[in-house]
């Protein structure tokens, strides 16, 4: 029997050439990519599990339909993210309305990261400052929504959340400080830090 290597010793090039020649190996990129995804689809909107994996089935669908037109001088996770991120508002325009959100676990790090990003006082009970920030993140502009869990939640990087979002450096630059100063408008005054 041939030695196969480990879905995660494998880059994500190589798991798309290895799909391309192989389509019973696509299951790898389905199992490398289903729970962060899955998390993604559900911080954009997604409240129940249901939709999210309704959306999540048409998205790894459309994802092996158009492997053959993956250019590899991108970065996979990118355009895979720019698939979600399109699946995610194709359904929501289908059901009317883009719905609210579901609760972010406080147990998610991305919620510190956040706290400390917004300067919010470190003195606050850390449970109820990242409780507040969970609800205050819930009651934003999506866009803006959308670029702080890309930053925070998927941890991507500037050039990353320009490619998914299709758009330039400097506007996901603004975008992100206009996201997390009406993030911090939303919470309590008393919780911010003089600088």
């Amino acid at each position: 029997m041939e030695n196969q290597p480990l879905e995660s010793e494998l880059d994500d090039a190589e798991l798309v050439r290895l799909s391309l020649a192989d389509p019973a190996q696509f299951s790898l990129i389905i199992a490398r990519y289903k729970d962060r995804l899955l998390r993604y689809v559900r911080r954009l909107g997604a409240s129940n599990l249901e939709d999210a994996e309704d959306i999540l089935q048409d998205l790894f669908l459309k994802v092996y339909l158009n492997l053959n037109d993956f250019n590899q001088e991108l970065k996979f996770s990118s355009w895979i993210y720019r698939i979600a991120h399109n699946e995610s508002i194709s359904h929501f325009r289908k059901r009317q309305a883009r719905p609210e959100a579901y609760s972010i676990p406080l147990d998610t790090p991305g919620l510190q990261l956040l706290a400390n990003d917004l300067a919010l006082d470190r003195h606050v009970d850390a449970i109820l400052r990242d409780e507040a920030v969970s609800k205050a993140l819930m009651a934003i502009d999506p866009r803006h929504r959308e670029i702080i869990i890309l930053k925070f939640f998927e941890e991507k990087n500037y050039n990353e959340i320009s490619d998914i979002l299709k758009k330039p450096l400097g506007t996901v630059a603004s975008l992100l400080n206009r996201a997390k100063k009406s993030l911090k408008e939303t919470m309590p005054k008393e919780w911010h830090e003089n600088k």
